[in-house]
């Protein structure tokens, strides 16, 4: 069944940060000064002495960020993805990523489900911005379980990462029993007729559309791609020779996302057919993030639409 409790991401995060603080005195956390609607605040509250609220001033923080790494630090910068990735796009290239610092970038508020701050702050570029950076790890968890073990891997894995979180609470998926591992995808459910390839809050709606597919006769395998870069290939590849035609949904553009990333995959290893849930080449807008949801096709019914469609072309 779907999972039906509900946690915050940006609240999961907020307590790692604090627990990796108790546990390395090297963990140091940047904000853009988001702090209380980011969740770094409690760190901030916990060791005053390794927060930093750098002001409106992304630049200056990637900068300053990549300096912290380079001498020994284990660094984590926040703000809104809008800013965290479009502001100091520059510097997260030239200054984190060409050096190979350990800057591990939380951003939060990505996607339309910002709601009424409206298209402005409504990051759904940020994925193929980060995507194109050499040596930046993406990624996306599905829940605040996986948000909590992606922060905990990001702090020791020797690279700078990018970690997209929303605004809204999501539906827990995983237990806390479940392992992670970057670059690993994690399937869900099995299924013989189509699979359902997803990220972030379009996880839990992928697993409601499997369930109104069965109704309908369809078995569809759902996979939380979690990491979009490194992508899993191998797991890509094997649902798609299990299953001969793939679904991909994501609350991002449809250029240069989940979806891109799949599909290079596919193209290269196992071509079969594919359909996407995702906006369609264009900004967001202001209003109820449910209504946004609806509004631009991002719910179980689309994704069973979808679903339909990547089928019927199997079979022809």
């Amino acid at each position: 069944m779907t999972p039906k409790r509900t946690l915050s991401t940006r609240a999961e995060y907020s307590r790692t940060l604090v627990r990796l603080g108790e546990r390395s005195r090297d963990v140091v956390v940047l904000d853009a000064d988001l702090s209380s609607s980011t969740g770094t605040a409690a760190f901030g509250k916990r060791f005053p002495d390794r927060f930093f609220n750098m002001g409106v001033s992304e630049q200056d923080m990637m900068c300053t960020a990549a300096g912290m790494s380079l001498a020994g630090k284990i660094v984590f910068v926040s703000s809104f993805a809008i800013f965290a990735t479009g502001r100091c796009w520059e510097q997260i290239r030239n200054a984190v990523a060409l050096p190979g610092c350990n800057v591990n970038i939380v951003a939060t508020h990505a996607g339309l489900t910002v709601g009424k701050d409206g298209a402005s702050h409504q990051a759904l570029e940020d994925i193929a911005v980060m995507r194109a950076i050499p040596a930046m790890t993406v990624v996306v968890p599905a829940d605040a379980v996986a948000t909590r073990k992606a922060v905990e891997a990001a702090a020791w894995f020797d690279a700078p990462v990018y970690v997209r979180l929303t605004r809204e609470n999501l539906p827990v998926i995983y237990s806390d029993a479940h392992p992670f591992e970057i670059g690993v995808g994690t399937q869900l459910r099995g299924g013989g007729d189509v699979t359902i390839f997803a990220v972030g809050l379009m996880v839990h709606l992928a697993l409601e559309a499997a369930e109104i597919l069965e109704d309908e006769g369809l078995s569809a395998s759902v996979v939380d791609v979690c990491t979009v870069k490194p992508v899993d290939q191998q797991l890509i590849t094997r649902c798609a020779k299990e299953t001969g035609c793939v679904v991909t949904a994501e609350e991002h553009n449809v250029v240069g996302g989940l979806g891109d990333a799949v599909g290079e995959v596919l193209l290269r290893k196992w071509p079969v057919p594919m359909e996407r849930v995702a906006v369609n080449d264009s900004f967001g807008r202001s209003g109820d993030p449910l209504d946004l949801l609806r509004y631009f096709d991002l719910t179980p019914e689309a994704i069973v639409a979808a679903c339909r469609r990547a089928v019927a072309r199997k079979r022809n």
